[in-house]
């Protein structure tokens, strides 16, 4: 569904809007609503007559309901740390931005079940922390854990580095609390693992992108506590030698690893050229890292299984050199040199954006060939593949030539993203592995998604939203 051309809510209608959160939590000063019209790489910028801060469900169901009667767009917002443009309105100024911050309450945190309830607007390291206060592990992790939300992450079904042993977001919900676009609420939050009365209905909210309902709270899953982390900053070859690791890594550590990313030297060169206190973990250069992690309840033996996997893999030459971290500290330090890779790309200039997934053994290929298409389009340029090899997400990103004109090679993004998808879908990939459409990919969709796949989900929006009012012109 295109976003059609509203009209803007009539001063009556704002006034009702504003009545139900108060007028401390219904934002009209243009200065106070600019940090929740601009997404966080100044791709997007939007306008709103009204930013709403509900303090509660029953206050999001009074705004859903009034937005239906009165054909009023919602543009659903978490932590605004998405990547894709979902969570900014359009520069038409008809649409009111629905910030859930102020639903951050953690509901329960239930040992016994493994399980933790919480409002979509909890900072996910609040939840992080809330779960390691009763001896229990939330997984998800983000580069934004410290700034984006529970609902954000669900509704973009994000990923992150710990995908590979505990799944993605959508693995990581046993139920779901929803205000629907009439303002009906759906209680869904259930703790069952096993719950076969139909439909799963959670699975149609979580990477809807706020285009079907609003997720206002979630019960999600918890794990035991890792009492052993070992981790190992590795240098390699190539990409076909992080495949040979990977592969050894599940033979010999099993169900412990629970991190394996591939980063490339340009990657790590930007890192310590930028990054203040960064070093490099290793005596001489390589061209391709691996920071791998192993994390196991049991308090004994880890060590020994890291150890034995990096020393069977450089006698067999999958690997060049290897440290093992001999310190927490250490070990957060190699991990900073990870999350820190997509931000310091901008000290470099412009840098075109793509995040894609392939068939892990393909990966080696999809890079390859990737970087040489990017190559040839943009002379110079500089390509940084990186990102969470385990499960085959690539972040494709292509960094400006040295001394190019930032805003000519940004407008070749479009070009960049025709080339590396069309690669990415000879693979048999996806043009979006967890950031989600938004309004970024919106228009490439009907290009790689199923004609059917399409044709059904155009029928949920339809019979879920029926006055397009929820995200007009997201996704769809």
């Amino acid at each position: 569904m295109n976003a059609p051309h509203q009209p803007m809510p009539s001063a009556g209608v704002l006034s009702r809007f504003a009545a139900i959160v108060g007028a401390k939590h219904a934002i009209t000063n243009p200065v106070e609503q600019h940090s929740y019209l601009v997404e966080m790489r100044g791709l997007y910028h939007g306008r709103t007559p009204m930013v709403l801060r509900p303090g509660s469900v029953a206050e999001v169901a009074q705004i859903l309901t009034l937005a239906c009667e009165s054909g009023t767009p919602i543009v659903p917002q978490g932590g605004n740390t998405g990547l894709v443009g979902a969570q900014v309105p359009h520069e038409g100024g008809a649409e009111i931005v629905l910030s859930l911050t102020r639903l951050n309450r953690i509901r329960e945190v239930d040992p016994s079940s493994s399980t933790m309830t919480c409002e979509a607007g909890v900072v996910l390291q609040k939840a992080q922390d809330a779960a390691a206060a009763v001896d229990r592990l939330f997984p998800l992790s983000l580069g934004a854990e410290g700034s984006c939300t529970i609902g954000g992450n669900l509704s973009t079904n994000a990923g992150g580095t710990g995908a590979l042993a505990y799944g993605i977001a959508r693995d990581l919900a046993l139920g779901l609390e929803v205000v629907l676009a009439d303002g009906r609420v759906w209680n869904g939050l259930n703790k069952l693992k096993k719950d076969n009365t139909g439909y799963d209905l959670k699975n149609l909210f979580i990477g809807a992108e706020g285009t079907l309902g609003v997720i206002t709270a979630a019960v999600l899953k918890l794990f035991p506590r890792p009492r052993a982390l070992e981790t190992a900053f590795v240098g390699i070859s190539s990409p076909d030698a992080a495949v040979a690791l990977l592969n050894l890594a599940e033979e010999r550590a099993g169900g412990t690893v629970t991190s394996f990313e591939l980063m490339p030297r340009l990657g790590i060169d930007f890192v310590l050229q930028h990054a203040s206190g960064t070093r490099d973990p290793l005596a001489g250069a390589h061209p391709w890292y691996v920071l791998i992690e192993l994390s196991s309840p049991a308090t004994s033996g880890l060590h020994a299984i890291m150890e034995e996997l990096l020393s069977a893999a450089l006698e067999r030459g999958v690997i060049e050199d290897a440290v093992l971290a001999e310190s927490l500290d250490q070990a957060k330090a190699f991990r900073h040199l990870r999350h820190m890779l997509a931000e310091v790309q901008s000290r470099e200039g412009g840098s075109i954006k793509h995040d894609v997934s392939v068939p892990v053994p393909r990966v080696p290929e999809f890079v390859a060939e990737a970087s040489r298409a990017a190559e040839r389009l943009v002379p110079g340029c500089r390509p940084l593949p990186f990102g969470h090899l385990g499960d085959g997400n690539v972040h494709f990103n292509v960094s400006q030539p040295i001394g190019a004109d930032t805003a000519q090679f940004l407008a070749r993004w479009e070009e960049m993203n025709a080339v590396v998808h069309a690669i990415v879908v000879k693979f048999a990939g996806s043009i979006s592995a967890e950031h989600g459409i938004g309004q970024l990919k919106r228009a490439l969709l009907p290009a790689v998604k199923d004609p059917v796949a399409l044709d059904l989900m155009r029928t949920l929006k339809r019979t879920l939203d029926p006055k397009n009012i929820l995200n007009p012109g997201k996704v769809l």
